[in-house]
């Protein structure tokens, strides 16, 4: 997969960027600058394109998920951190995904799929990626999930639905509200920083 890799401070967690719709792995290196500045970098550009546009899977229409493709690119994407874990030296344990939209989509993917996949996520306007799965035990997993009030793509009851099924799987989660649509602000960006150094010293 497209990717890039930026070395931090080896003892340090590293940060699994996954960006949005129509974007590249580029986009989110400044919101991981913000958030944990110390620490490595693994942002991967996903591998589908709508219209010439990068996402992380298919999808049938707005909102509604090429489920298979999806459960598809979870495994794909699992097993590239694995393989970038042995490439770039890093502990595979320790990966923390930030995602907005598409690619807060496929990290709670990886979630839903494989309790080791990721050691906690920073989830930007997430959507329920599947339903009618059994997720895997999910016991003190730390999960931000930032959504908005207004948001025309991500509803706030899917919020709360996803909310609902990370916290009955034994995540503990929070959820950040702002009065804002789909669009990630830079108070959003702060409270997921403050979020991320109360979790990961």
């Amino acid at each position: 997969m497209k990717h890039i890799f930026k070395q931090g401070k080896k003892d340090l967690p590293v940060l699994l960027l996954l960006h949005g719709t129509g974007g590249t792995e580029e986009d989110l290196v400044p919101l991981a600058e913000l958030i944990a500045p110390e620490h490595s970098i693994l942002s991967v550009r996903g591998n589908v394109s709508e219209n010439g546009m990068p996402r992380f899977f298919k999808r049938l229409a707005e909102g509604v998920f090429d489920e298979a493709d999806l459960i598809e690119r979870t495994h794909e994407l699992n097993a590239f951190i694995d393989e970038s874990a042995k490439n770039y030296n890093f502990d595979r344990n320790h990966v923390i995904a930030i995602g907005y939209s598409n690619g807060a989509n496929i990290a709670g993917s990886l979630l839903f799929h494989d309790r080791n996949a990721l050691r906690g996520a920073i989830l930007h306007h997430p959507m329920v990626p599947l339903r009618n799965l059994k997720l895997p035990n999910l016991s003190g997993k730390p999960i931000f999930i930032g959504a908005g009030e207004n948001d025309a793509i991500c509803s706030p009851e899917e919020t709360k639905e996803l909310y609902e099924m990370l916290s009955h799987a034994g995540a503990d989660v929070e959820v950040h509200w702002e009065s804002a649509g789909h669009q990630l602000t830079r108070s959003e960006a702060e409270t997921a920083a403050d979020w991320f150094h109360k979790h990961f010293k």
